[in-house]
Parts: structure tokens; sequence; C-alpha cells
């Protein structure tokens, strides 16, 4: 089946999907994405994205151009054309294609948007088999720029990062500033020591994952104590557990950092039933 995706307000086969080659966001990386998964053919804490697209927006002054029931209307719409049961849909708002190149930003008033969505099918995902065996991290410097807290299409580093990690043999990298860890490359980090969940605090520093606001919540809610600060390489190494939080990857257990084991390399009872809960709750709560 030919996937239908939507650019500037036309649904469209991919191959005949075009954007400017002075579009900002080729020529700039000035744009910015959610992802939102699918399970059941219904989306995963949608007003969530929504919300830190509005934020993203915000921050760079790039024009929202649809508000949450359009943008819940072309979701819809993508799902239903391309029959995804379990998948992603991939969302992204740039700030246009002026016509040229300058570092300057063209006037809005002129200048539209750039609109693109796509959706990723992705049978499983929900059973993702990494969940029973958990991943392998490696730590890395932190060499991206200051504003993380913004979901920007500038994913350079952690693409590097990624292929650092598959170069060393492990599945992702954890990012390390000033001696501690900031997150993922494409998803929050934590640990966890008895009942208590450690995980770095919202600021610049890392995004604001909205799986990770979720997790937390759930945990607090089942009785667990969280802790939210900086923690070390070292004290991730000598935890009971560990794990991330994405969109696409749900809650996945980390089971070696840097080539130490935790809980005797197998994910822990803690993660198990955090991601769980968390399937459970989104499958309730999805739209």
């Amino acid at each position: 089946m030919t996937r239908t995706v939507y650019v500037n307000g036309d649904y469209l086969p991919e191959a005949e999907a075009k954007v400017s080659i002075f579009d900002r966001a080729f020529l700039m990386g000035d744009g910015v994405y959610e992802v939102t998964s699918v399970l059941g053919g219904k989306l995963i804490d949608f007003d969530g994205h929504v919300a830190r697209l509005q934020r993203s927006c915000d921050e760079l002054v790039l024009v929202n151009p649809h508000d949450r029931d359009a943008w819940l209307a072309i979701h819809r719409e993508l799902v239903a054309r391309n029959g995804i049961d379990e998948g992603m849909i991939y969302l992204q708002v740039t700030r246009g294609a002026p016509g040229d190149r300058d570092f300057v930003w063209p006037d809005p008033a002129t200048c539209p948007p750039t609109v693109v969505l796509f959706t990723q099918s992705k049978p499983g995902l929900a059973d993702n088999p990494a969940a029973k065996v958990g991943m392998k991290v490696i730590a890395i410097d932190d060499q991206r720029w200051a504003r993380r807290d913004i979901k920007t299409t500038q994913l350079l580093f952690p693409s590097w990062g990624k292929m650092m990690a598959k170069k060393a043999g492990a599945d992702d990298a954890w990012m390390v500033e000033d001696g501690v860890v900031t997150e993922g490359t494409s998803n929050n980090a934590y640990i966890v020591k008895g009942n208590r969940i450690i995980t770095r605090q919202l600021s610049n520093a890392i995004l604001h994952g909205i799986t990770r606001a979720a997790v937390l919540r759930f945990a607090r809610e089942a009785q667990m104590e969280v802790e939210e600060r900086p923690f070390t390489v070292a004290e991730a190494q000598e935890a009971d557990e560990a794990f991330v939080t994405s969109a696409s990857t749900f809650v996945m257990p980390v089971v070696e950092i840097d080539g130490v084991a935790l809980g005797g390399g197998k994910p822990g009872s803690v993660v198990a039933r955090l991601r769980e809960i968390y399937l459970d709750e989104m499958r309730k709560a999805a739209i």
C-alpha cells in the first residue's frame, strides 16, 4: 500500500510529496517536531504532544498553524488512510521557505510555516522484545546546544551519539555534562534504587518528555518514591535498575552501562511494572 502523507494542507502519496529546497528546516534546522505513538489505532498522550509543540513554537517565535482540534483531525485522517494499528505519527513545523537563504528570520505574514506529517507502521510496538532483554548504553560527552528543552529538528549530535553506541556494540548512549547524566540520545534517563526512581529535574538541559511526565505520575500513584536530581554514571552503575522513556519505546529497561551490568544483566521488576502500568493507562486514555 502506498503511504499517504500530509504536506501543507494536502494528503498525498509519499512519492508526490515535495518541500522547497529553501525551507529553513533544510537549510538551518529551523523547525520543531513531535512523534505521537498509535496503539490499537488510537493516539497515545496526544494532548501532551500538542501542548509541547505549542511550547516549542513559542520558544522559537514560530507560528503554530493549527489548534488542537485541527491537529487531531489530521492525525486521525492519517491513521485511517494508512491503516495504522500500531506505529507512530511524525509531525514537523518549520519557519517556512522564504525563497532564498538568509540568517534573518522571514516575516511570518509573507512566509507561512511548512507543515509535514507522515506515519510509520510498527506492528508489535507495544510488545517490543527489547523490553524483555533490556538495552546496553555507553556514556558520551554531551555536545549539543544549550536549549534541549525545545524539540527542534537539530538532531545531528544525537544521531552521532547513536552511531557511537552502535560502533561500541551498545544500543544507545547516555550523554554526560559536568560529570552528570543529562539524557539519552532520544529519551529521558532514570535509575532505580530500592523503591526510589531517580531522574534529572526539568530544565533547559533536557527535553521535557511527555512519556516522562506520565511515567512519573503513574509511579507516584503506585506509591513509588520519585527523586528529581542529577546522577553520575558511577551512581548509575551501582543502581538496582535503570531505564529510559520515550514516545516510541515507552518504558525500556537498561541492563548495562559502559560495560557494567545491572541486576545480573536482566531487566528488573520495578521497570517491568512501570512499563505495564504505563501501557495499561495509556491504552485507556488513548483517543
